[in-house]
């Protein structure tokens, strides 16, 4: 009688499963504006720091604590502000995670080429569409008023305004992911429900 195949010795009986459970815990997380290097946004918009370097440290720190290296992390604009490559590349290469890139008004077509092609991003774009968990999510870093799929229930994610959109009609499913109104940290599109639900 024919021995079975060696793979039938040694892979688990619920391999299937176990590769399936790994694809599921892949998180896509989003985030926005954290402008390193951008000693004049700690005053501009209040931020709890006293320096760059403190604010950096401060922002890889808690993205790293809950990104894990196989996550998507959505980048809605603004990585750094008048920053060389190399300094935004060497913060970047600290952040776990895939990292994507929607294009903020800081962040020049040179520099855009540059991370891409020093690897730190899997694309750049001015807009995306994304699946998230059966949702449909929009990604702009400008806020829209009208976007794809609204009256359909999904999501419209932003960044841009930073602390400062309280001119903006509160409009449901639509978040700003900007750093100073998500905690320094990229959030998940349930926490960012979570946090915008009325009278939280």
């Amino acid at each position: 009688m024919a021995s079975a195949p060696l793979v039938n010795n040694i892979c688990p009986k619920n391999y299937t499963t176990l590769v399936t459970k790994q694809k599921e815990q892949i998180m896509k997380y989003y985030i926005s504006d954290m402008h390193f290097n951008h000693e004049g946004i700690i005053r501009i918009c209040n931020r709890p720091y006293s320096n760059c370097e403190e604010m950096e440290e401060d922002i890889v720190d808690k993205w790293n604590k809950k990104v894990k290296s196989n996550d998507e992390v959505y980048i809605l604009g603004d990585i750094s502000y008048k920053s060389s490559v190399q300094k935004a590349v060497s913060i970047l290469k600290r952040l776990n995670g895939k990292k994507y890139l929607i294009k903020g008004n800081h962040d020049k077509y040179s520099f855009c080429v540059d991370i891409r092609t020093n690897g730190q991003v899997e694309w750049v774009k001015d807009y995306a569409e994304i699946d998230d968990n059966g949702r449909m999510v929009v990604l702009f870093h400008y806020p829209i008023e009208d976007w794809n799929g609204q009256y359909h229930g999904s999501y419209h994610l932003y960044g841009h305004v930073h602390n400062n959109d309280n001119n903006y009609k509160i409009m449901p499913r639509r978040y700003n992911v900007g750093v100073e109104v998500i905690g320094y940290e990229p959030r998940t599109l349930d926490e960012l429900i979570e946090m915008n639900k009325e009278g939280n």
